[in-house]
């Protein structure tokens, strides 16, 4: 068999597998795509010029989704966090955190204190502390809660009819 055969085989059966990839993406996992990009597009940072850098922390179940530009394009560039050392490195504007808990979020916070950043927590329901946009994933249905000490504290600033949605879907 030659190369260039081989080559046009492997091709061919990447791209019949396109197709199942994208009926693999769950329900859930586009509309917490869509809730963070609308999330991120109502959200303005002082000193920013172009889309801001969202850290995704690769402990997310959705991070393969939220990273995916194939899909569409996205408000953000996305960077997928694997280390502490990425973070330092990372020059992130916003993190979007998986399975790290609300102490740690706040943490990460005081790390940055002069800096503005979104936080945005997949796995933070009670979002008493921690991150100023909370996820609530439960049986295909997402929404958000929005912690408003968190945010006043977080330097951006978001359009009131961001903060209006989450209040209106709160007891939903």
């Amino acid at each position: 068999m030659s190369y260039s055969y081989r080559l046009i085989l492997l091709l061919a059966l990447l791209l019949t597998g396109l197709p199942l990839y994208a009926q693999s993406v769950t329900e859930e996992a586009k509309s917490v795509r869509a809730m963070v990009s609308g999330i991120v597009s109502y959200t303005r940072w002082p000193a920013l010029s172009g889309p801001p850098r969202l850290c995704i922390f690769s402990s997310s179940r959705f991070s393969s989704v939220l990273e995916d530009t194939s899909a569409g394009a996205l408000p953000y560039l996305p960077v997928i966090i694997r280390t502490e050392q990425e973070i330092i490195v990372s020059q992130c504007d916003g993190f979007y955190f998986g399975k790290e808990s609300p102490t740690y979020q706040v943490e990460l916070k005081n790390k940055y204190p002069s800096k503005a950043l979104l936080l945005i927590a997949e796995q933070n329901p009670e979002c008493v502390i921690g991150s100023a946009f909370c996820l609530i994933i439960k049986d295909e249905d997402v929404r958000f809660s929005v912690n408003m000490d968190s945010l006043s504290r977080s330097g951006v600033r978001v359009s009131p009819d961001v903060l209006m949605l989450a209040r209106n879907n709160k007891h939903g």
